[in-house]
Formats: structure tokens, C-alpha cells, sequence
């Protein structure tokens, strides 16, 4: 008995201490799933309207950190959580009017492609130099995103974030894919400085060609930026021009203001003769020509006599021409259109938007959404068809180039218009579908980026705000508030150089998708090599 007592107690003393040993090696497990869920949203916040955009580079250190080393269904995993931490708080204004559905499958979707780069980035995480690899992984991901499906998505890439950081010149030199290279270079980096000075503290032993790589990824990003200064300029090459901007306002906030059309004509409209009126006054100087945002006409003034009158009366009264955003029935299809009226001769010249909104203007897979849920087919009755022409209006001798709202979030459809011929650029845009969310400021940012990345001012009339005037350094000299009247009237510099990013156009994203492509390449070359020689 005796025995047998002490055999139960001494198992009882060899089991007592593993209990509390494996529930820490459970929360250890645990630990890069919540550091990857927690370095995606630390990558929202560094997004606007906040200005950290230097959070970003923590974001992908920790990143890094999480997934260097790990096999490819870990990182999977760890990608996806590093998407849904970021996306979820980011695209959260998809789902203001519409509900959760659409912006959780929305974004379900899109951090697929985050997970993909995850198990890349894990790949070529091996390899020598691999925060380069790994910069050009991400850029992969995103030059994926911006075209899949649906012709893709590139909210949220991660240049977008930037419009306030230092890196911002880059923009300059490459467009969005050489900023957002710069940035999560940068961050990879760091992980990598981090990681080579602990081990070096722990075994007193420092690698100096991976060391070397690492302190080279924190700085060429900033060297580049800096060196690509002289590339942003606000000094106006093909003279000035006084340019106004309208934002009209709306009855109320959400998709209801689509039933109220005629408000939001006779808000545009309202403002305008207020302007002129202010104009004749003396108060605000006259300008060359004046910008109204995207859907200011809902109703179609070439099918709606009163709806033309109301634009030509406003046209009659600055005196000026304006760039107008319609909806319009042409042929049986239905068009987002910017009509360039003239206070003399009417409608002149127009542009058709291109880049048209998946579930917004047209529905994909309208049949199985409309099994699923009858209500989101009744929002989008009718697609809209695509245009196919640049946009670029004559407007006073001033060449203005359009992009229309969810245009500016896609690379060539801003640059298309700067290589047809625009001195300076419009973002028409209509957000009152939003409320109040971060929408407008994400766009905005998009805007001061496009601004920078092909030197021209942007202006952003939006129906219910923000508003803004864009110098090309990016700087915002004039913005308006929310769901306000107002109107903004400044002096602003024509331009018609072109910068490197211009010139190049999809080059550099093309060369950091071969760089990832070989990146991986080799990852994959090296591992099965490794295989083979375990195998003997």
C-alpha cells in the first residue's frame, strides 16, 4: 500500500507542473495569429483621415516577424488574419447603406489575396536579402487586386496610406506600386535590423551581408524619397487659371437622396447662382470655369427639358462653362457622364466614366445575387455601360482631364488622361451614399497621391463633401466640410510635363511582379532542392 501510495504521489508531482506548462505553449501558439490580426489593424489606423502614416512600418515589421520561416499553410492562415485586420476596419463604409453582407463578403474575398502574399512572403523569407523579395510580394498582391475579379479592387493599397509621409515623392518616380514598394520595404526591413540585433546580442556574433541588406532596406526607401523631391512641384508651367468647385449638398444622407434628383439639380444650380452672385459682387474673383461633382444631374438633360434649363440658367449666370455630372440613356444604355455645358452654346463635348463599380453601377452574377437577396437587384435595376475614351475637356483654353470618383483608385485610368493631354485633373465624386464614414478621406488621399505621382492640381467637387483643391506637391488648399453648401474658387497652376511615373506607366509595377516572380522562383528551386537532398 505503501508503495503504491507513494508511486500515485510522485506521478501526481511529475504531472503537476505540465498543466500549467501546456496551457503557455497553447497561448505561445496563439501568439502570431493575434500578432497578425493585430499588425493589419495597426496598418488600418496608419490609413486617413488619421496621419500616422508612419504605422505602416511597424505593421509589416511585425508582419515579417510573424510569418519568416513558416510553411506555406501557416502563413496562409496568418495572411488571411493580417487581411481581415486590416480590410474589415478599412472597407467598413461599404455596408453603411447596404448592410454587413456585402462588406464581409467584400472583404472576405480581397483578403484572399492578402493570404496568397502571406505564404509568399513566408516563402522567400529564406532567402538572402528577402525583405526585397518579400516588398515585391505584397506589390504582386496588390497589382492582382486592383484587376480581380471584376476588374478589381485597389482600395486599401498601401500607397494610398501615404499622402502625408515622407515617402510620398515616390510617387514621383514609379506611381503607387514604387511608393507602396518603398513603404513595406521599409517595414520588412526593420523586422530585419530588429532580428539581426537580437540574435547578435545573444551570440555575440554580427552577419554582415545580411546586416548590410537589412540597414539598406530602411534606407534607400528614404534616400529615394528624398533624392525624388525635386520631382514635386507646385510652380505652373502653361500659365493659371481661377478655377471654382461646387459642392451643392443634398436633401439627407443615403441612397434615399437618389429619389430626391431634382434637389440635388437645384442644389448645384442654387450654389452656382450664389457664386455668380457673389462674383458680380466683387466679393470672389470670376473664375475660368466651374466643376460639379459626379450625379450633381441625376435627371438626364438631354431627355429632360426642365432638367436642362435648370444647368443652362446656371451656366447663364457664371457666365462660364461647367463640367456636369449626369446619368444619362443613350441608346438604351445607361451612362455616368460628365457634360461639358457652355453658357452659350450648351452641351459641348462629354465623358463617359470607364471604370465602372461592381454591385454599385452594374451587377455582376445578377441572377445568383437576385436568388440571394431580391433587394440588392432592385438598387442596381439598370447597369451602367463603360466608356471607352480618355475624358479630357477644352474648358477656357485649360485642358481638365476627368476621373470619375471610383476612377482615381486605379492607376491607369488616371494616368490615361495626364498622357491624352490634361493640364490638371477633376475627381467628380459622390459620396452622400457613405454619410460620414472614412470613405471621403480615403479618396481624398488618393487624390493628393495622383496629384504628386503625375504633378498636376486635382480638384475633388463632391456632392455632400469633402471638397477640395489639390496643389500637384499634394498639398489640400481649400476643402469643405460635410453634407454643407458651399463652393470653392481659387487660382490654381497649369502643367504639362510629364514625370517619370507617367512616362513609365505600368513599367515598374511589371518589373516588381517579375522581381516577386523570381523571388518565389528561387524559394521554390531552393526547397525542392533541399527535399531531394534529405531523400538520399
Amino acid at each position: 500500500m505503501t508503495v503504491t501510495a507513494t508511486s500515485v504521489d510522485e506521478s501526481d508531482q511529475v504531472r503537476q507542473p505540465t498543466a500549467p506548462a501546456s496551457r503557455g505553449t497553447r497561448l505561445l501558439r496563439l501568439l502570431p495569429a493575434a500578432a497578425a490580426a493585430l499588425s493589419g489593424v495597426l496598418l488600418y489606423v496608419s490609413f486617413p483621415p488619421r496621419t500616422l502614416w508612419w504605422l505602416a512600418l511597424p505593421a509589416f515589421a511585425v508582419f515579417g516577424w510573424v510569418l519568416r520561416g513558416r510553411g506555406w499553410k501557416a502563413a496562409l492562415g496568418l495572411g488571411y488574419l493580417f487581411g481581415l485586420g486590416f480590410l474589415l476596419p478599412l472597407l467598413v463604409w461599404t455596408g453603411v447603406e447596404v448592410g454587413p453582407g456585402p462588406w464581409l463578403a467584400l472583404v472576405a474575398i480581397e483578403a484572399l489575396f492578402v493570404a496568397l502574399v502571406g505564404a509568399g512572403v513566408a516563402a522567400v523569407s529564406k532567402l538572402p536579402g528577402w525583405p526585397v523579395w518579400a516588398a515585391a510580394v505584397w506589390i504582386a498582391g496588390e497589382a492582382a487586386r486592383a484587376r480581380a475579379p471584376f476588374h478589381g479592387f485597389p482600395w486599401g493599397k498601401i500607397a494610398f496610406g501615404q499622402a502625408d509621409g515622407v515617402f510620398l515623392p515616390l510617387a514621383a518616380v514609379g506611381g503607387t506600386p514604387v511608393l507602396g514598394f518603398g513603404v513595406v520595404l521599409c517595414g520588412f526591413g526593420l523586422c530585419e535590423v530588429v532580428r539581426l540585433a537580437v540574435a547578435a546580442r545573444r551570440t555575440g556574433a554580427v552577419r554582415r551581408p545580411a546586416a548590410a541588406v537589412a540597414l539598406l532596406s530602411l534606407a534607400v526607401p528614404v534616400a529615394g524619397a528624398v533624392a525624388a523631391r525635386p520631382l514635386v512641384s507646385d510652380k505652373a508651367e502653361d500659365g493659371s487659371v481661377t478655377v471654382a468647385v461646387i459642392q451643392g449638398n443634398v436633401p439627407r444622407a443615403g441612397l434615399e437622396f437618389n429619389a430626391q434628383r431634382r434637389a440635388v439639380l437645384d442644389y448645384h444650380a442654387r450654389e452656382t447662382e450664389r457664386l455668380a452672385a457673389e462674383v458680380r459682387a466683387g466679393k470672389v474673383a470670376k473664375p475660368d470655369f466651374v466643376l460639379w461633382p459626379e450625379n450633381s444631374s441625376d435627371i438626364d438633360p438631354f431627355a429632360n427639358a426642365d432638367a436642362a434649363a435648370v444647368i443652362d440658367r446656371a451656366a447663364k449666370a457664371i457666365g462660364v462653362p461647367i463640367s456636369v455630372g449626369g446619368v444619362v440613356g443613350r441608346d438604351g444604355k445607361l451612362y455616368n457622364e460628365q457634360i461639358l455645358w457652355d453658357p452659350v452654346k450648351g452641351p459641348t463635348d462629354t465623358y463617359d466614366k470607364r471604370q465602372i463599380q461592381p454591385f454599385g453601377e452594374y451587377l455582376p452574377l445578377r441572377s445568383l445575387i437576385g436568388a440571394i437577396n431580391k433587394n440588392w437587384t432592385s438598387m442596381v435595376s439598370q447597369d451602367f455601360s463603360r466608356g471607352s475614351k480618355p475624358g479630357v475637356f477644352d474648358m477656357d483654353g485649360a485642358k481638365v482631364g476627368l476621373v470619375t470618383c471610383y476612377e482615381a483608385a486605379f492607376d491607369w485610368a488616371v494616368r490615361s488622361e495626364v498622357t491624352d493631354g490634361a493640364q490638371m485633373i477633376s475627381v467628380p465624386s459622390n459620396n452622400a451614399t457613405f454619410d460620414r464614414s472614412e470613405m471621403t478621406y480615403q479618396q481624398l488621399a488618393m487624390s493628393r497621391v495622383r496629384a504628386v505621382e503625375h504633378s498636376r492640381t486635382v480638384t475633388v467637387p463632391v456632392t455632400s463633401g469633402v471638397s477640395a483643391i489639390i496643389m500637384p506637391d499634394g498639398r489640400i488648399t481649400q476643402r469643405t466640410g460635410m453634407f454643407v453648401a458651399d463652393s470653392l474658387v481659387q487660382k490654381v497652376p497649369l502643367r504639362s510635363s510629364q514625370t517619370p511615373a507617367t512616362r513609365l506607366g505600368v513599367l515598374p509595377e511589371i518589373a516588381l511582379v517579375l522581381v516577386a516572380a523570381g523571388g518565389l522562383g528561387w524559394a521554390i528551386g531552393a526547397g525542392l532542392r533541399r527535399r531531394r537532398a534529405g531523400d538520399v
